[in-house]
């Protein structure tokens, strides 16, 4: 046996085979060192190496890979940051030199107003108006970014991106402090209040109109309780031919987005302090009137109104009046305006430069027409001062001589606007006493003069114009008589009622004038209402004549003997024409007059012509 064979070690085996662990023995340490301990995982190779050297490699290129992109994106998202920053510090740049006239002239564009509706009108004359028009904001000529010319590449995307944030922007919300409207003279004539509201924005808008959106706008206006500058910024207006004021805004604040978003979009904010602009508009030319001009005369508000109808009727316990009037439309036709019920009270002249208010009346609500506005009015005749006859008496007297009369129109909402203005007579003359006639009339000799007296029943028929359906009871008539030797041809002028003097007689006298009748105070009369025949209230008047002084006219006894002559000698008498004026003392039904004791009471018609004819036979002349 060779010493290979005696050896117990196992045989080396070479190759790539794994290694194989001695058995333990009983020279083996129980423990081992760490670095005797052969690990249970194999080895490594080589090739295992390279393998992990290249995953770390590639780990380490991905993570350079993820640091580049990072920094490439964090770079442009400054870069572009800045690029926006630059664009909006540019853009707010611009904006910050825009002048309010610039954006009122060159950028807002307001079609309208087509609508204007009175809401309601407050106890303090302030009025709310419902304004609605269409309006847009061409938000490229402002900040310069509309594509109507070539500039260049960068500078048209310099506007791409200014169009594209307007398009984001969409509208802005404006909020207008209490504004302050000036005449051209510097008199204060409104001041307006308005909510905040949108305007929609817009870039390289359409030549046509339809980019134009609707807006509906609130306002509260406060006129000038200060009518002489109103009038006086009327005149000067018609004289020039347009409309020029000058508005004083204290604070504008102009904020993206809605009114009724808070978004982002409500961060870009602009204000604008202490704003003044003048505003203009031309005077459009009205149907009817001269077009307005330096030596053109401003037109009196009774050449714009025309009534139409007018009428009165007793009732129960008021008297009610009812008008139809058209007004001239001064107003374009593209503009309508909706106005609710407007109250007004009437009054006529009174003494010392006084008026005294007669009615109370009122429009129905109404729409602009063209080209001229309709006017229903509806009311009633007021309590009535003490008397207030002279007033009336002068108003009737004009009326029925067909001359027009001054009355006063004022508005309770606006006390301190008054409007002066005539009311038309009727389109023919009215005979209000008609069929005046003396029943039984005696003629005999005054025995304490050298005149005569006459006595007997006169009678009259009261017709009242048309449209005048009134309740009369005539209480008493003073009567001022010319008598005429026949019919008397002509209708004597009224007498007004200042003008009124008891010994006045005509100058010259009328031609077959011999004699004046006049009572030395009023008479008693009763009345009672007959059919009218398509006219106004109709009344029988009687009133009994007892001895009332007959005079013969100055330079007439020749005419005064050929009529006696002519009764004595007459077969049928003669005819003697009667011509004068009377007064008339009336209660009105329904017509609230009141004495000084509040008692309700008449009223005296005053200088009231007539003319009629009795004939007196011989047994009426009593010698």
């Amino acid at each position: 046996m060779t010493l290979a064979e005696n050896d117990s070690s196992p045989p080396c085996v070479k190759g790539k085979g794994k290694a194989r662990h001695s058995e333990p023995s009983e020279q083996t340490p129980l423990l081992l060192h760490h670095s005797d301990v052969t690990p249970s995982q194999p080895r490594a190779t080589d090739d295992e190496d390279v393998d992990l050297e290249s995953s770390s490699d590639a780990r380490r290129r991905l993570w350079s890979k993820l640091i580049f992109v990072f920094l490439a994106s964090l770079s442009s998202c400054i870069v572009i940051f800045l690029l926006l920053a630059l664009l909006a510090y540019s853009y707010a740049a611009r904006l910050s030199h825009v002048s309010p006239e610039d954006i009122l002239e060159n950028a807002l564009v307001i079609q309208g107003p087509y609508r204007v509706s009175v809401l309601n009108v407050t106890a303090d004359g302030g009025t709310w108006i419902e304004v609605r028009a269409r309006v847009g904001i061409d938000a490229g000529s402002i900040v310069g970014v509309d594509m109507d010319d070539d500039e260049g590449t960068l500078y048209n995307i310099w506007k791409s991106f200014g169009q594209w944030g307007v398009k984001i922007l969409d509208r802005v919300t404006v909020d207008i402090s209490t504004a302050q409207i000036f005449s051209q003279r510097q008199a204060l004539l409104a001041t307006l209040h308005s909510p905040p509201f949108e305007l929609p924005l817009t870039v390289d808008p359409p030549y046509d109109d339809s980019w134009l959106s609707s807006l509906s706008l609130t306002i509260f206006v406060i006129p000038t309780q200060d009518a002489s500058d109103m009038n006086q910024f009327v005149h000067d207006s018609w004289h020039s031919g347009a409309a020029s004021v000058h508005a004083s805004v204290p604070s504008v604040v102009v904020s993206g987005g809605s009114t009724n978003k808070g978004d982002w979009r409500h961060m870009l904010r602009l204000q604008r302090l202490g704003i003044q602009t003048q505003l203009s508009m031309q005077l459009p030319p009205i149907p009817g009137l001269p077009i307005p001009g330096k030596d053109v005369p401003l037109p009196s508000v009774s050449q714009l109104i025309t009534l139409q109808s007018f009428g009165v009727e007793s009732e129960a316990k008021d008297v009610t009046v009812h008008a139809l009037a058209t007004v001239v439309n001064p107003v374009p036709p593209i503009m309508n305006l909706t106005a609710p019920s407007l109250p007004f009270i009437i009054s006529l002249p009174g003494k010392n430069h006084s008026s005294v208010p007669i009615a109370s009346v009122h429009t129905d609500p109404f729409t602009l027409t063209h080209p001229n506005i309709t006017l229903t009015i509806s009311g009633s005749v007021l309590p009535l001062p003490a008397h207030p006859s002279a007033s009336i008496s002068a108003f009737l007297s004009r009326y029925l001589s067909l001359e027009p009369n001054l009355v006063s129109v004022a508005c309770p909402l606006f006390p301190s606007f008054t409007v002066d203005m005539e009311f038309p007579p009727p389109s023919s003359k009215p005979h209000i006493l008609r069929n005046v006639t003396i029943h039984d009339m005696k003629i005999k000799p005054n025995s304490a003069s050298t005149g005569f007296l006459a006595s007997g029943s006169v009678f009259a028929r009261i017709v009242l114009p048309k449209g005048m359906d009134l309740a009369l009871n005539v209480t008493r008539v003073f009567p001022d008589v010319l008598v005429f030797d026949g019919e008397a041809h002509e209708l004597p002028t009224l007498l007004f009622p200042q003008q009124k003097d008891e010994d006045e007689l005509p100058d010259p006298l009328p031609e077959h004038a011999f004699g004046h009748i006049r009572p030395e105070d009023w008479l008693e009369a009763t009345s009672v209402q007959v059919d009218s025949e398509g006219e106004g209230s109709m009344f029988a008047v009687t009133a009994d004549m007892v001895n009332v002084p007959l005079e013969v006219l100055p330079g007439r006894q020749k005419q005064f003997s050929n009529f006696i002559s002519k009764v004595v000698f007459g077969t049928h008498g003669a005819l003697a024409g009667l011509q004068g004026t009377t007064d008339v003392g009336v209660y009105i039904v329904g017509l609230p007059f009141r004495d000084h004791e509040d008692t309700a009471t008449g009223m005296d018609l005053l200088g009231l012509p007539f003319q009629g004819s009795v004939r007196v036979g011989m047994k009426d002349l009593l010698v």
